[in-house]
């Protein structure tokens, strides 16, 4: 304990030191500092929020829209990571020689490709490669792509499809507390329950249930293309999509080799055990292999998510405007340089560390118990 106190102080000091020494040197060179920069207006537009935001708002008001786009590449990365990435690796076991071809392939190419040089040629192929905004490909006259970005129905804004949005949040949440019953029934009889059928019904049901209390809306909001742009739905900007598929194919590469080490962690002896009992491929993929491979899985799993939130920062390279690209504005408008810098590190070190917390929990709450 002596000895943790004793570097704890040193630590401290510093910290110390080296924020004391740089605000002196500052004030004798003239230049402000502080933190009071972030209440006065920030005077610039940003191109897309996820919250309402005008250039007459402050700069904590800019910078805070800048860490949202930052989560929400990061959080939709993460998710579409996982299911390229297991699927990659589950396909390199193939019985099939052109999947199990074509995933060996895939992970080759793209994870030893930069990820900037990736990100650039997406851009390139958003810019250059797709019609113009007058001539949109689309399907059924619903889903649009082009230099303008990619654009889909919406519900329209409205208290009824908010209800129809908790009732499936309340259906995911039963779906959850049903196959952990089953898994919990499986682990002490050996009996296995529905896993897939009954929490899709409930997730569907109880959607089904608020979409009725919500007075059963139907208004959507479509969207159109006009003569000179696609308007109306929702739109994707060709710098979102651009980061958010750059860093996914990237990403999902280095899942797929996580997860195919995993698998391969397994003894065979336990997939010969499966066959002998007369569990078919899938029954001995779910319920042999998986859960004994996740304990391999999930730490360098953890790893991956980390490096996909910090590659977002890349999204400067093409003009998305995540807190890096935000941060960076307001650097050159306040010439308050430390001060971003330092509100840069912490969004990336609270998100980093968040995402290490829940998944160690996850690690823990996964990891085979012996009894």
């Amino acid at each position: 304990m002596l000895f943790q106190a004793i570097a704890l102080a040193l630590v401290a000091l510093g910290i110390w030191f080296l924020a004391h020494n740089t605000q002196t040197n500052m004030a004798a060179r003239g230049i402000p500092s502080g933190f009071d920069f972030l209440s006065t207006p920030a005077g610039f537009d940003i191109g897309q929020t996820v919250i309402d935001y005008n250039p007459s708002e402050s700069y904590g008001k800019a910078i805070w829209v800048g860490v949202l786009n930052t989560l929400k590449v990061a959080v939709l990365g993460i998710i579409l990571t996982t299911l390229l990435g297991v699927l990659l690796g589950v396909g390199r076991f193939s019985r099939n020689g052109l999947i199990r071809g074509l995933c060996y392939g895939y992970v080759e190419l793209f994870r030893n490709v930069p990820v900037l040089l990736q990100l650039l040629m997406w851009y390139l192929f958003m810019v250059e490669v797709l019609p113009p905004s007058n001539e949109s490909w689309n399907l059924w006259e619903l889903f649009f792509l082009s230099k303008g970005g990619f654009s889909m129905p919406v519900p329209a804004s409205g208290v009824g499809w908010n209800w129809l949005f908790w009732g499936l949040l309340a259906g995911l949440a039963a779906a959850v507390v049903w196959r952990q019953r089953m898994f919990k029934r499986f682990e002490e009889t050996g009996q296995e329950g529905d896993m897939i059928w009954v929490p899709m019904a409930l997730v569907v049901v109880l959607a089904m249930v608020g979409w009725l209390v919500g007075g059963m809306p139907t208004q959507w909001d479509l969207p159109e293309q006009l003569v000179f742009m696609v308007d109306g739905g929702y739109s994707a900007t060709p710098e979102f999509l651009t980061v958010l598929i750059g860093l996914v194919t990237y990403t999902a590469a280095f899942v797929a080799e996580v997860v195919r080490s995993g698998i391969q962690s397994v003894s065979h002896g336990q997939t010969e055990a499966a066959s002998a009992l007369g569990l078919t491929p899938r029954q001995t993929m779910k319920l042999v292999v998986l859960p004994q491979a996740l304990r391999v899985i999930i730490p360098p799993l953890t790893n991956q998510y980390l490096n996909l939130t910090k590659n977002s920062s890349l999204a400067v390279a093409v003009g998305y405007p995540d807190v890096v690209s935000v941060a960076n504005t307001a650097i050159n408008q306040s010439g308050r340089a430390v001060e971003c810098i330092a509100i840069i590190m912490l969004v990336y070190l609270s998100t980093s560390l968040s995402t290490s917390v829940f998944m160690n929990w996850y690690n823990a709450r996964k990891a085979i118990k012996e009894r």
